[in-house]
């Protein structure tokens, strides 16, 4: 009986052996269960603060393209209204120009009646 005892109280020390060095290992896989939820915590809320950003930065695109397509209409009527402006202006050159000859003209004209009118009167002195 005494060899059976001691056959199983050997027996009972390994058990408790391989009990502690398993629930040791239990202790070690918890550990790393922890940390890998934390980091997992973690990374979820990497995920949001990037998802949120994501949409302000979406936002901010939306709004400058919002704005872009904003002065590409105001730069069109801007462009329309130079256009005008140019067709007036180049019209008001050509009436200018017009006008500019007529003068030339009208002044030649006068002189040349001038010369008559003096031409004239000299003779009309003369005689």
């Amino acid at each position: 009986l005494q060899k059976e005892l001691l056959k199983y109280k050997q027996e009972a020390r390994n058990l408790q052996g391989i009990k502690d060095a398993l629930q040791q290992r239990l202790i070690q896989q918890d550990a790393s269960v922890l940390q890998l939820k934390q980091e997992l915590l973690r990374a979820n809320m990497d995920k949001e603060e990037l998802h949120n950003q994501n949409v302000d930065l979406q936002r901010k695109v939306e709004e400058r393209n919002r704005l872009l397509a904003e002065y590409k209409k105001e730069l069109g009527q801007k462009d329309r209204h130079l256009q005008q402006h140019q067709t007036k202006l180049d019209e008001m050159l050509r009436q200018l120009s017009e006008a500019s000859h007529q003068q030339v003209d009208l002044e030649r004209e006068l002189e040349h009646k001038e010369a008559l009118l003096a031409h004239c009167m000299k003779r009309e002195a003369e005689e």
